[in-house]
């Protein structure tokens, strides 16, 4: 083994194993772990496996040494750099979710390219025996889920799949708690519970991704099948499914209630996923989005579109896929220089309209931008035409949005100190108060147009599409907005959309920055005067609010 000159403890995971990152003398880490004697029978043999699928080139923890040493059997691999899956997967945007499920589904295709040893047992027999002494156990468990029956039932009804099934090297516990994501990409870790059977019993650990993230599961389902999933492994899956399930409850009683509520917990949300076994494709599954690529970065889309004009802004590093609004946008970068690229004519996912629709209103946006020139406004650079759509470029900004679209960046934009997103209210009053002064009014205006740089305290306001030259009548009835921020005047058609309504807006967003959305007193993180302040200014009836963004930004200083 390798001299080491620091030794960390790794205190992760359910393993026997003592764990630890080491590091050698010329900085190299490892991981470093530690079978007691008599734990270690299989130790060997799963790094002879772990080498095997190394050579299939599976991004893993490469097996570097196995060895005796005094306090049991070693394995040493090299050391990941990445952050745990389940931290950083829900909170990614979800065409990066599913693309990432789609890889850890073509990995895993790879793991089952291994065959079983040919003295495998059969494996009907062998999981019918099992079923056999799970249902017994669960029987005789003193505790029991609600409708668990219907686990046995469906096993009951389905044995007939298990004849005649493949077997192959499996990792054993093959789910979003043992990968982790380094530089983008799914690196699988944690081999020791391999074993040889069914490639499609594999997938009984889905139920912990399809909780973390439905999307990532969906893609390592489509992954794995090549977007075309056979009936047969939804049924073979529930039947593994509901194995597992049973099985978990008398597995956590040793463990204590929070174990046991935990299984209960899962086992209910199973039974919803499958209609109380009666549906065998379960609810969370999503067939899957059209994906593209563009500088190793997934976006969705709903047909190909060629894109390559991206180019001469420089490299992507970012995308922004999510918009209802048909248009894409895209984080570029060239000579130093970053931008943001918004770009309407192509078919993306989230929109239902024409392109030539969403060309026309980013079209119609272009006054708006070139009128309302603000310190807090995103900077246009150029607008023109181009592969059969219309783009508007502007500097890029550095910094969180506000928006719940974007779950990793909304949750960082939320845990800003209070100060902080004090300064950002403040900011917002200005701009509304600009905005009323330089003719506009406020529309569509919602946490999405709000980005905060915490290095250097500064908020853009990112997006004013929809904003109108006063005055202003609703002429659509639900006007375009989230419902989080609309006044009741923008779902009534004919009614005045004018200073007013900007006044509601700025007091949802006080809600939104200082209650966490909730307009409750109990929630309230600022004084009673300034909750007083923020619900007159959302008050229903028009009359009864704030009648000027300049009131209600004098009372709600006096309020703090």
């Amino acid at each position: 083994m390798l001299d080491f000159i620091i030794k960390e403890p790794i205190n992760k995971g359910w393993s026997c194993d003592r764990k630890y990152r080491v590091t050698t003398a010329d900085g190299t880490r490892y991981l470093l772990r530690i079978t007691p004697f008599e734990k270690s029978a299989n130790r060997e043999n799963m790094y002879l496996m772990q080498k095997e699928v190394e050579r299939l080139g599976v991004p893993m923890c490469k097996p570097i040494d196995f060895g005796k040493c005094d306090e049991g059997v070693y394995t040493l691999q090299t050391w990941i750099d990445g952050k745990d899956a389940e931290d950083v997967v829900p909170f990614l945007a979800d065409s990066e979710q599913y693309a990432l499920g789609l890889e850890a589904g073509r990995i895993l295709k790879k793991i089952h390219s291994i065959p079983a040893p040919s003295d495998q047992p059969d494996w009907e027999t062998r999981i019918n025996d099992k079923a056999d002494l799970k249902i017994r156990k669960y029987n005789e468990c003193e505790l029991k889920y609600d409708n668990g029956q219907a686990f046995i039932d469906f096993i009951n009804a389905n044995r007939y799949l298990l004849k005649n099934r493949p077997q192959v090297f499996q990792h054993g516990d093959y789910h979003i708690g043992n990968m982790m994501i380094e530089n983008g990409k799914v690196v699988v870790i944690d081999f020791d519970r391999y074993d040889f059977g069914d490639p499609w019993e594999e997938f009984k650990s889905i139920t912990w991704c399809a909780q973390a993230s439905p999307l990532f599961a969906s893609g390592i389902v489509n992954g794995y099948f090549d977007n075309n999933v056979p009936m047969e492994f939804w049924k073979l899956l529930a039947l593994y499914i509901s194995l597992g399930t049973i099985t978990s409850l008398p597995w956590a009683i040793p463990y204590g209630d929070g174990e046991v509520q935990t299984m209960k917990n899962l086992a209910n949300e199973v039974l919803e996923w499958y209609d109380n076994m009666q549906n065998p494709v379960p609810s969370w599954y999503f067939k899957g989005y059209y994906l593209q690529y563009i500088d190793d970065l997934p976006y969705k889309m709903k047909a190909p579109f060629d894109f390559s004009f991206i180019s001469q802004y420089g490299k992507v590093f970012k995308v922004f896929d999510d918009q209802d609004s048909g248009n894409i946008c895209f984080g570029t970068e060239k000579d130093g220089e970053k931008y943001f690229v918004k770009f309407a004519g192509a078919p993306t996912e989230a929109y239902n309209g024409t392109p030539e629709d969403a060309i026309r209103r980013l079209k119609s946006t272009l006054p708006v931008y070139e009128n309302l020139k603000h310190k807090n406004l995103i900077e246009l650079v150029e607008a023109k035409k181009t592969c059969g759509g219309f783009a508007m470029v502007f500097k890029w900004v550095d910094g969180d949005c506000m928006g719940r679209m974007y779950p990793a960046e909304h949750r960082r934009f939320m845990n800003l100190p209070i100060a902080d997103r004090l300064n950002v209210f403040g900011d917002i009053l200005d701009f509304l108060d600009y905005t009323n002064s330089s003719g506009y009014v406020a529309v569509d205006f919602y946490d999405g147009s709000i980005m905060y740089d915490a290095d250097s305290h500064k908020t853009t306001i990112c997006d004013i599409d929809f904003f109108r030259k006063q005055p202003c009548i609703n002429d659509m009835g639900r006007m375009w907005g989230s419902s989080k921020f609309q006044s009741p005047e923008e779902y009534k058609l004919g009614a005045d959309i004018d200073e007013i309504t900007n006044v509601y807006c700025a007091g949802a967003f006080a809600f939104a920055l200082f209650d966490n959305y909730n307009r409750t007193r109990e929630d309230w993180q600022l004084s009673d005067e300034a909750f007083t302040v923020a619900a007159k200014a959302i008050r229903n009836d028009r009359n009864e609010r704030y009648q000027t963004i300049k009131d209600l930004k004098e009372v709600w200083r006096k309020s703090l």
